[in-house]
């Protein structure tokens, strides 16, 4: 996602279109739900032949039995509108739970965390646990002061997807089947006014009245852990959509790893301020960015895989970093400049008209950007860019590069060469023009993406640095990139589509 501003996420319209989507909104009885498919019965697709045979019997308490789907093999069970106080999700067998409309957990409690209208709510997913979204509006709200506890495990991840994924009706190159998760915190962002008792912080979400940002650089919106988030993103307007993973105002006390973005139609995740740091992450097939952050992000990610589409239908000048920060209208004394921190990814980018078309990581104004251990590759007869930094302000804002090995048509983006080369052969450490030896994982299922992201004899052969030396919180590591080698296998089993038997269709 491109632009400065913060983009507003939700509108009231939108909620409207979700609900629509479902079909009518009254509360059904066991077994006689309206889902927008003539009530009880089964949609005309069957589905997927190996979902489970028998949906559940009825609801659990306090949720709305909205009928069957997956070929009449799940009970939809369907989440309340605002989630007060703490509501747990089972793994029940012959259960899906349905995000529909605009859902939030808890409101809004400000900065102060004592907001009089707000109300604290947690939600509670266990592992296994399947959600799917009803329509393209559809979205999971976690509001300032509450949170969310979704930890799967390492063989029984949570599923976010759509109803379509859930009726079996999507493919490798399905997305925009719903919005995705936002998580709104109460840490120091670039928009955000702290000179008020309550402040009105840019970006707040319309259609709700929440609000993030605040200067609780510690603040805890609860667990990601083994999550996938599939089929998602959404254009709500120009300039302003939702993807997978929007964390706003996050602070360092959440955590976010083992996550994947299957297939967003904007970016995977995206960052606007906050302090909050990832571990573990792998994004696929985004349209847009694969990690996009903004307005002032001063956490950091270690150990990521993104993959970009190799189709023409992606976004031209989509990357799989996009990183700014503050607005140029702000002076730059005052500028609240992004601080990421990033340490053993591995970006793939796509193929391209053009070298000046796509670039693999793009660095926008406002980015004091740190990235050590990390490879930079597009695929085999690509027109592609490894790197582009296009910040005019360098004197207050110079990425700074160490063990990074590029392997790409062109090392940078001939627009702009001059300010970009500079500063990538003054790091220590780096390959501009290297040879990419990676490798794809056997069996992985996902078409139209390039999925060479384990290390080979170049990769490996780049000398490393000592993470924790450049951010506490990193783990110490001897390689650089995203996976040491092909015994290294932190992203299998929880992902989908990256081994044999893994497909991302439900």
């Amino acid at each position: 996602m491109t632009g400065l501003q913060i983009k507003t996420l939700l509108v009231t319209a939108a909620s409207a279109l979700a609900l629509a989507a479902c079909g009518s909104a009254e509360v059904a009885s066991p077994g006689e739900g309206d889902f927008g498919n003539g009530g009880g019965t089964p949609p005309t697709n069957p589905g997927n032949p190996g979902a489970p045979g028998t949906p559940a019997a009825s609801c659990p308490t306090g949720l709305i039995d909205v009928g069957l789907v997956g070929g009449a093999t799940l009970r939809a069970c369907q989440l309340p509108a605002t989630i007060e106080g703490n509501l747990t999700l089972a793994d029940v067998a012959g259960t899906v739970y349905v995000i529909a409309g605009g859902t939030q957990v808890g409101r809004d409690l400000g900065v102060s965390g004592n907001l009089p209208t707000g109300v604290r709510g947690q939600l509670n997913i266990e592992p296994g646990v399947v959600l799917m979204a009803a329509g393209n509006g559809d979205y999971l709200l976690i509001n300032r002061g509450s949170q969310i506890f979704a930890q799967g495990t390492a063989t029984n991840p949570i599923i976010f997807t759509s109803r379509q994924d859930i009726d079996g009706s999507t493919s490798d190159v399905s997305q925009q089947q719903w919005g995705g998760i936002v998580l709104a915190g109460r840490a120091p962002q670039a928009n955000c006014d702290l000179t008020q008792a309550e402040p009105v912080c840019t970006g707040t979400v319309e259609g709700t009245n929440a609000g993030f940002g605040g200067n609780v650089p510690a603040d805890n919106s609860g667990i990601l852990r083994y999550v996938q988030v599939r089929y998602s993103g959404f254009v709500v307007g120009n300039n302003n959509e939702l993807q997978a993973l929007t964390l706003a105002g996050v602070g360092s006390g959440t955590t976010v790893e083992y996550f994947q973005s299957y297939n967003s139609s904007d970016d995977g995740i995206e960052i606007f301020g906050g302090n909050v740091n990832l571990k573990h992450i792998v994004i696929n097939g985004a349209d847009d960015d694969g990690l996009d952050t903004d307005t002032g992000w001063r956490g950091g990610a270690q150990f990521g895989i993104v993959t970009q589409r190799d189709i023409a239908t992606s976004s031209s000048r989509s990357a799989g970093f996009e990183f700014s920060s503050a607005p140029t209208t702000v002076p730059l004394a005052s500028r609240y400049v992004s601080q990421p921190k990033i340490s053993n990814f591995t970006l793939v980018g796509r193929r391209a008209p053009s070298l000046d078309a796509h670039t693999v990581a793009h660095f926008d104004q406002g980015t004091d950007s740190t990235v050590i251990n990390s490879v930079f590759t597009n695929g085999p007869g690509a027109a592609s860019s490894c790197l582009d930094i296009a910040d005019p302000d360098t004197a207050t804002s110079t990425p700074v590069f160490t063990s990074v090995f590029m392997s790409c048509a062109s090392p940078y983006r001939p627009a702009n060469t001059a300010r970009t080369q500079p500063i990538f052969t003054s790091g220590t450490g780096n390959t501009a023009n290297g040879t990419s030896t990676l490798t794809a994982p056997a069996g992985a299922t996902i078409a139209n993406q390039l999925l060479t992201f384990i290390n080979g004899a170049n990769e490996t052969g780049v000398t490393a640095v000592d993470a924790r030396t450049v951010y506490n919180w990193f783990e110490t590591t001897t390689y650089i990139g995203a996976v040491r080698n092909a015994q290294d296998t932190w992203w299998a089993g929880w992902t989908c589509g990256l081994q044999a038997g893994s497909s991302c269709q439900y």
